[in-house]
């Protein structure tokens, strides 16, 4: 019995060497950099000068119980940073509509009428600044507008076989928003006051 001990354990040491566990990690320097083409396109404009500090390729460390250190020595932990993929006919669609939609946009973000939320929306920041004939299409245009912002995160993290990455996606796209609007618009900080760039 003793010696069938030796060799199981030392195949079963064997095989636990042999697989390695891959972690994918949502790739927010690659999501960044997709943003922000995604952005500049839509507003069809250069991009604005930032001083914000880059987050770059942070890998969260993970806390594992003990008894997985030892399963962690012998089953190496591959990082993986994935690309995302932006390029899908239905992104290039909601792209262009917004794209479209923006030229409408653009005159009430200039005047503060309205603004950028926290999460990656816009929305009517004050109505006193639209002509009073105008308040029902820039409600329309706002509306429409979160609608194909909200599709376009959900397109991208689909696209990517993440759907999980939706909420990153997300909050990655409400800061590049603001990193890339002119000065003089208004956004929402993270407690939700407006604030003008």
């Amino acid at each position: 019995m003793h010696t069938l001990r030796l060799p199981m354990t030392l195949l079963l040491v064997l095989f636990a060497a042999a697989c390695v566990t891959i972690n994918v990690y949502f790739p927010a320097e690659a999501a960044e950099k997709a943003a922000d083409r995604i952005i500049r396109d839509v507003y069809g404009e250069e991009p604005a000068k930032t001083t914000e500090p880059h987050s770059g390729n942070e890998i969260p460390a993970v806390v594992r119980p003990g008894g997985y250190a030892l399963l962690d020595w012998f089953i190496p932990v591959a990082h993986a940073e994935a690309d995302l993929s932006v390029n899908t006919p239905a992104i290039r669609q909601l792209q262009a509509d917004m794209e479209n939609r923006h030229k409408e946009l653009a005159p009430y973000y200039t005047s503060g009428a309205v603004g950028m939320t926290r999460n990656g929306e816009i929305d009517v920041r004050d109505q006193k600044l639209v002509p009073l004939q105008d308040r029902n299409q820039v409600k329309k245009l706002v509306a429409r507008e979160n609608q194909d912002r909200s599709a376009l995160y959900a397109e991208i993290a689909r696209a990517n076989g993440h759907p999980e990455w939706e909420a990153d996606i997300r909050q990655t796209f409400a800061r590049r928003w603001v990193s890339n609007a002119p000065g003089g618009w208004w956004y929402q900080d993270a407690g939700g006051g407006w604030k003008q760039k």
